[in-house]
This record gives C-alpha cells, sequence and structure tokens, in this order.
C-alpha cells in the first residue's frame, strides 16, 4: 500500500500566502498577480518536489523476524530498506508489532540513491504464544520537504515465543558448579546419612557404630560400615495455577511466565538427581496432566508441557483443582504448588484445601514477592495520597505474610522470594528436603 500527500510545509507556506491576496483590494488591481504568482510558485515548488523524490513503488522494504524466543528475552526485527530509484531519502519507519509484544517508537534510516539502509528495533515479547509481526510503516518527504509519501508493507510472520530454555540451561549450570550445591552433595554423602544402601567400607575409629553390618563382617571377617544415600525415585509434580491472578505482571513478565521458568529449573535438577518428575496444571478447572517419568530425555516433554499452558481468566477454583491433582497421586509426593492470592479472606479456601494436600503429600508453596508493593510499603510518604497508598501496601504485605505462616504452620514449606531469587531459592529448599528424607 502506497501513498502520498501535501506535508505541513505546504500548510504553512499556503497560510502565509494568504494575507497576499489583499493586497489588490487595498492597492489595487495593479498587484493582482502577486498572490497568483505567489501561489502558482507554490504550487510548482510541490510538483518539483513530487518529481524529485523517491517514489514509493521504488523502495522496497523486507523484514528478518526470528522463529522462536522466550518469553521475557529480547531480540530484534530487522527492516531491510532498498531504493531503485535516482533519489535518496530519509525514511521514519515503525514497526506494527501487534498485541502483547512491547512497542517501540519510530527509527529513521538515511536510504542513499540505489543503495539500502537496515534498521533494528528491540523485539520483547510480553507473553508466551504466537506473537505476530504485522506490517512496517514507511513515511518519508522529498528534497524541498512539500510532499510527504509513505508505503506500508504487510509483514504477517510470528514468532513462537515458549519458555526461555537457554535461561533455564545457564541457571542450572550456575546452580550445579555453585560453592552451595557441591557442599549439599558432599553433605548428601556423608556416613550414615539417608536410607537407601550405597556401599560398605572398613569400619574406622570414631565412626557410628549403627551403620555396622555384622553380617558381612562375620563374612570377611573384620568390621565393615554401611554407607548410605539420600533416598532416589521420589515423584515430584509441579502445580502451576494458571488463573487471572497468575496472569498478571510482574517485573516485566506475567506471575506465570515467572512460574514456568522456576518450574523447568527445579525439573532439570530434580531428573538430573534420579527423581521422576510430572506437571499439573489448573484454574478453573484442571487444565494439564503429564504423570511423572524420569530421566534426562523427560525434560523435553516437561518443556511442551509447560509451553502450552494458557493464561486464564477466570477464578482459580483450589477445591476441584487440587482435588483433583490428588486422585493422581498414588504415592506420597513432592508437591511444588505455584500460585497467588490477594488477601487472607481469598485465601481461606486456598489454604484449606492445601493443607488438606498436605496431610498425605510433602507441599512446597511458592510464592512470588513484589518488589514494588514492598517499595511502596517502605517508602516514606510525602503526601497524604503517598500516605494512602503505603498504608495499603503495607496491608497487603502485613495480610500475605500471615498466609505464609499460616501454612508453615501446617507443615507445608513456603518459598517466598522476589522473581529474580525464586528459582535457585525453590532448588535449594528441594535439595534440603531430599538430603532430610522429608518425602520418604
Amino acid at each position: 500500500m502506497t501513498g502520498w500527500s501535501p506535508s505541513p510545509k505546504v500548510a504553512w507556506a499556503f497560510g502565509a500566502l494568504v494575507p497576499l491576496g489583499v493586497l489588490p483590494v487595498i492597492f489595487g488591481e495593479r498587484l493582482l498577480g502577486v498572490p497568483v504568482v505567489g501561489f502558482l510558485g507554490l504550487l510548482l515548488a510541490t510538483g518539483v518536489d513530487a518529481l524529485l523524490g523517491l517514489a514509493p513503488r521504488r523502495l522496497a522494504v523486507a523484514a528478518s523476524v526470528p522463529a522462536t524466543l522466550g518469553v521475557g528475552d529480547r531480540s530484534v526485527v530487522v527492516v531491510t530498506l532498498t531504493s531503485s530509484g535516482r533519489a535518496s531519502a530519509d525514511v521514519a519507519v515503525v514497526v506494527d508489532f501487534g498485541p502483547e509484544v512491547a512497542p517501540q517508537g519510530a527509527r529513521r534510516a538515511r536510504v542513499p540513491a540505489g543503495g539500502e539502509a537496515r534498521l533494528e528495533f528491540p523485539f520483547v515479547p510480553l507473553r508466551r504464544g504466537l506473537r505476530e509481526v504485522v506490517a512496517v510503516w514507511c513515511r518519508w518527504e522529498g528534497p524541498l520537504g512539500l510532499v510527504r509519501r509513505w508505503r506500508t508493507v504487510p509483514v504477517g510472520r510470528s514468532t513462537a515465543v515458549v519458555p526461555d530454555i537457554g535461561r533455564v540451561r545457564r541457571d542450572a549450570i550456575r546452580f550445579f558448579t555453585s560453592r552451595d550445591y557441591l557442599i549439599g552433595r558432599q553433605r548428601e554423602r556423608e556416613r550414615g546419612d539417608g536410607s537407601e544402601f550405597e556401599s560398605l567400607r572398613e569400619h574406622m575409629a570414631g565412626m557410628d557404630p549403627r551403620t555396622i553390618d555384622w553380617k558381612a563382617s562375620a563374612r570377611h571377617r573384620r568390621l565393615l560400615s554401611q554407607e548410605r544415600r539420600a533416598e532416589r525415585d521420589h515423584q515430584v509434580v509441579v502445580a502451576v495455577d494458571t488463573g487471572r491472578l497468575m496472569g498478571e505482571p510482574l517485573e516485566g513478565m506475567p506471575r506465570l511466565d515467572h512460574a514456568v521458568h522456576a518450574a523447568l529449573l527445579l525439573g532439570y535438577v530434580a531428573l538430573r538427581t534420579g527423581d521422576r518428575v510430572g506437571l499439573f496444571a489448573f484454574d478453573e478447572r484442571p487444565r494439564a496432566w503429564a504423570a511423572p517419568a524420569a530421566g534426562v530425555e523427560s525434560f523435553a516433554r516437561l518443556q511442551h508441557a509447560t509451553a502450552d499452558l494458557e493464561y486464564g481468566t477466570g477464578e482459580t477454583n483450589f477445591t476441584l483443582g487440587l482435588t483433583d491433582l490428588a486422585t493422581h497421586l498414588k504415592r506420597r509426593s513432592l508437591v511444588v504448588v505455584f500460585t497467588d492470592f490477594v488477601d487472607v479472606v481469598t485465601a481461606d479456601l486456598m489454604v484449606e484445601n492445601v493443607s488438606r494436600l498436605a496431610r498425605r503429600h510433602l507441599v512446597v508453596f511458592v510464592a512470588l514477592r513484589d518488589p514494588e508493593l514492598e517499595s511502596i510499603a517502605q517508602a516514606p510518604p510525602g503526601s497524604t495520597d503517598a500516605l494512602y497508598r503505603a498504608v495499603t501496601a503495607a496491608d497487603f504485605v502485613r495480610e500475605r505474610d500471615v498466609v505464609l505462616r499460616r501454612l508453615q504452620r501446617m507443615g507445608v514449606l513456603v518459598v517466598d522470594a522476589r522473581p529474580t531469587d525464586v528459582s535457585t531459592d525453590l532448588v535449594s529448599r528441594y535439595l534440603d528436603a531430599q538430603r532430610r528424607e522429608l518425602v520418604g
């Protein structure tokens, strides 16, 4: 789609020539030619500008769009402008990204005659799903600035926005090589720890006498002790709330996507340590169920399952969701619940159902802290409105802490962290529960 129109300079020039039309009235008809010459000159200059400027059909526009992108990650859409005419142009370009993508302002590029120019536009999707680059809008003026031309090129290409596996991989590598993890692995293999037999070794002074294997000692005619480790093949189920509150943004991403990232990192670590990992999603009703499976190759299945999670618009039904989850769990499991709540009143039903689940299973409740809400609550009020905001925010923070303490008293493990820390805090809590054999 192409077109042209007079630029604002033409309107200003026409307005400046209007007073010349009064001259014949004041000084006689001998000055009638002055406004006529002025208006004809403006028309002539506009025509010359139209002829000398770059014609819309001479400007080719192409856009390079990434095929896939992790949510919260950043990429670029490269727009290439190619001129096949004899005139250069200073082109303003706008990319129409469609909904759920951070809008970008116009950018300008000088396109030489017979040459090309490239522009890069940040592509920042706000949510998972197919995100379309709709069109590219170009606008430029002639050398005199009197005629404005424009060209719209439909793009119609979509990018699959999926959970950011690259970020999960980076966090996993950083976690596996961290000092805390290595120390934890050493502690996990301390003598006498765990309930799963690993090996026999000669009993030494200072070792716990309860670890002596008397039958093996009699057979080998020397004292031998058993070395044990934490039991493997536990069942880990990640229960993700996809309701309306989880779709609210937090630090540039929906809460649901923060939960998905933490769930994937936990799943990767759990699979690497020998446990079985499954996924359950719910909002108004159960949405997805992937039975726990073992092996690192199961991570791809977990990745696909989380990529298909949709953003719900209704209120979460904890009774229906967690009751349905309980029917899938045939053995004691570690259940990680990602959800959100507003206040004590709306959280009552959630607490009741989580506590019922915790009677049979080990439940880890993951809560995402809102740094902006905390900063409002702690900021010194500079006005009456700021005081009202601070008091309201402090009430929300206090009620949130009340709910989390209630869950802790019921035996639920609580991970209360900011989005930047929730993944590693959750994995640390999981490894601690594994070492202490809380699941078995």
